[in-house]
């Protein structure tokens, strides 16, 4: 029997529960720190990593570790919890609970709990004899017999009431790693094990599911989850995603289906009074155009047909799109071009900061098309804008709406050092539907760009597209993801689809509800929310920000 948590902020929320799939772990980590400190409910993060071995303050890593690392394709990596060096990779279960405790010196009865989470899940899965083992940390099975085993490495860190880390549960873990590789916690005299190996075939679905519902027992009141798709075919990528260079990029048939989509709009049928945009092509208009044009510049409310360019236009305010206008992604909802890209043009910087002089911009807005092809991922060209921009407009402010860098943390560095006042990065839907809607990306990753930027600019964005197929409730808990990494500004709009070629609009979302997720949003504590059928990323940016330029900084505190 699982007794209660020892928690007190959250316990009258269901326990937020996601799988996230495969997942780097600086990745992981990075959204793991966020959530530490930013959040107030209760969540739990399930995931695999790749090969990685991990190691504590106090790890003894000339005895403990009998490998070079890169030479058996894992990453070494120092962290701030408990315990010596562990092992991390395909076919284990990790999880980090981050919840709140009552009792600030409760890590040791957190670390019971997290115990009992896994000996109940694998008493429920029929393992031998599942426990502790007196002086061993972790969790055993066959406790009681002549050569208990280690099936469960477990090490927390509790720092202001919040927990980090957790708990790695091997499944169909290839055991190399532990037994040859390393000494793995830093125990050289007692076996490690797996389900497995003890004769225990488990999906790894099914053993998410028996370690939730027993996860949701202790940390929380009921239980609100959501899954990445579990599996994705190599030839849903983006040819540059998966290494094969440019080519026609891969649609969305067997990719909606296998999400369970089978609702949808047909392309022709007459959209409703709400989503038909005003256009007003006045003299303000022409004359950004012609500006835009002079200095041979891209706006992505051209190349995506965004339905607000007359609104936003006739305001005198634009969002550049830079690095080109060719993306080497093929996301499923995208206008943007996915042929071969062209290289930076060097001048670009100086062009964009041109046009911000002329039209006399407060604020600007710099996106980009995902450039899988730079090593950087087109961040250096991205902060030499910003830098270009501050040096003829000081006064100006600078948003940039991003790529996921591939994950990439050195080259998001790049553009955080330019000190641009919002990282915008879009979530775009829930996390059933990325692989469907955004195959290339990944909801772990897009959380963990939010979560390396909050702290380090003025205000953290992101926007979600609705009407592809997802539910209200998968958007409130959304919501809460990017409420609980820090970020301080949401866009949501209604999706419209480009071409037949593209995802389906699966329904049309009525205003009311856009004002719901606005209400929600500002429960959840995201500074501004803005949400209607015609929302776009950039749209009304100007005094989005300046809703949040003083609350932002407050939450913060």
């Amino acid at each position: 029997m699982i007794g209660p948590a020892n928690s007190d902020r959250g316990t009258s929320h269901p326990l937020s529960i996601r799988w996230l799939g495969r997942v780097p772990y600086d990745e992981a980590w990075a959204v793991q720190r966020a959530l530490h400190r930013y959040g107030t409910r209760h969540h739990l993060l399930l995931l695999e990593h790749d090969h990685v071995f991990t190691y504590g303050p106090h790890a003894d890593l000339d005895t403990n570790v009998r490998c070079e690392p890169a030479s058996v394709g894992a990453q070494l990596i120092a962290v701030d919890r408990g315990g010596d060096v562990t092992y991390h990779g395909p076919g284990q279960l990790v999880g980090y609970p981050i919840v709140s405790l009552a009792n600030a010196k409760g890590s040791i009865e957190h670390v019971r709990t997290v115990e009992d989470v896994i000996i109940a899940s694998l008493v429920e899965l029929g393992a031998i004899d599942p426990g502790r083992l007196d002086g061993y940390p972790g969790v055993w099975v066959d406790v009681n017999g002549d050569q208990p085993r280690k099936i469960a490495a477990i090490g927390v860190r509790l720092a202001r009431g919040r927990t980090l880390h957790g708990f790695a549960l091997n499944n169909t873990t290839d055991m190399t790693y532990m037994r040859q590789h390393i000494v793995a916690c830093g125990i050289p005299d007692r076996p490690v094990t797996s389900l497995a190996e003890e004769g225990i075939d488990v999906a790894m679905s099914t053993l998410v599911d028996v370690v939730s519902a027993h996860a949701a027992q202790v940390w929380g009141d009921g239980v609100e989850r959501q899954d990445v798709q579990w599996r994705v075919r190599p030839d849903d990528l983006a040819p540059f995603s998966r290494g094969a260079g440019p080519g026609t990029p891969v649609r969305l048939q067997h990719r909606a289906a296998s999400a369970g989509l089978s609702d949808e709009i047909p392309i022709e049928e007459r959209k409703p009074e709400w989503l038909r945009p005003m256009v007003r092509h006045g003299s303000e208009v022409l004359a950004l155009r012609s500006t835009l044009r002079q200095l041979d510049l891209v706006t992505v409310c051209e190349d995506a047909g965004c339905p607000n360019l007359s609104e936003c236009w006739s305001e005198g305010t634009a969002t550049f799109m830079v690095l080109g206008e060719r993306c080497t992604r093929a996301c499923g909802f995208c206008l943007v071009d996915t042929r071969h890209p062209l290289a930076p043009a060097a001048d670009e910087p100086h062009r964009v900061a041109e046009a911000v002089t002329r039209m006399g911009l407060e604020h600007v807005v710099l996106t980009m098309v995902a450039r899988d092809d730079l090593s950087d991922g087109g961040m250096a060209h991205v902060a030499a804008c910003v830098r270009a921009i501050r040096e003829q407009s000081p006064s100006s402010t600078i948003e940039t709406l991003i790529s996921d860098v591939r994950g990439n943390a050195a080259s998001l560095e790049l553009l955080l050092e330019a000190q641009p006042d919002v990282i915008n990065h879009n979530v775009e839907t829930v996390p059933r539907l990325q692989r469907v809607v955004r195959p290339s990306a990944g909801y772990a990753r897009s959380l963990s760009v939010l979560a390396r930027s909050a702290g380090r600019v003025a205000a953290t964005k992101s926007g979600i597209v609705v009407g592809m197929g997802e539910r209200d409730d998968e958007i409130d808990g959304v919501l809460a993801d990017l409420a609980a990494v820090g970020c301080d500004i949401v866009t949501i709009g209604q999706y419209l689809r480009p071409t037949s070629n593209h995802l389906p609009v699966a329904r049309w979302v009525e205003p009311e509800r856009f004002e719901r997720w606005i209400e929600r949003g500002r429960e959840l504590g995201i500074a501004h929310v803005e949400s209607s059928p015609l929302t776009r990323s950039s749209h009304h940016a100007a005094a989005s920000f300046e809703a949040v330029a003083v609350a932002a900084p407050q939450r913060r505190r």
